[in-house]
């Protein structure tokens, strides 16, 4: 940024419901490196007060950009890298839907046609063995989380007569 050109705010929430914000005016907020603000506060009690101060900081007007700016200088502050790295899709277990009654009980290790009492029984088993406390793998525990309720939302269904 010139002279001439207008700086930058970034204004976001905090915990205790107040704002802060932090304004660049030398040159423009960079993502990677991470360029620091020239100025930052908080304690603002509503998003035009915090902007009122930024711009009194700055001896300027300011423009108000995205508030993942000043997040971002938040999570630097508290030691963290200033963008949280995305997780890969194959790392985030995905388990929405609903299984097959037939996969559902295998995973219990049940036969079809088991009552809610086995397949009860059978969940509490296997999630002792699955459990991530007891030694288990999250994965495994929450596929058996998931055949347990679809198990039981089919055996708690009136059986269609035929």
């Amino acid at each position: 940024m010139s002279a001439l050109d207008v700086g930058v705010v970034s204004i976001t929430t905090t915990k205790r419901r107040r704002y802060l914000w932090c304004a660049w005016w030398t040159a423009a907020p960079a993502r990677e490196p991470f360029r620091q603000p020239d100025a930052w506060s908080g304690g603002a009690r509503t998003a035009e007060e915090a902007k009122l101060a930024a711009e009194r900081a700055a001896g300027r007007t300011l423009v108000l950009i995205e508030s993942a700016f000043a997040r971002a200088f938040t999570r630097l502050r508290a030691g963290l890298p200033a963008w949280p790295e995305r997780r890969s899709e194959a790392a985030v277990p995905r388990l929405a839907g609903e299984l097959p009654p037939e996969s559902a009980l295998a995973i219990l290790g049940l036969a079809r046609g088991a009552t809610l009492a086995e397949i009860k029984r059978a969940y509490r088993q296997r999630a002792l063995e699955t459990h991530p406390d007891r030694g288990g793998e999250q994965v495994a525990f929450m596929r058996v989380q998931r055949a347990f309720e679809s198990a039981t939302r089919k055996a708690g269904k009136p059986r269609a007569k035929g």
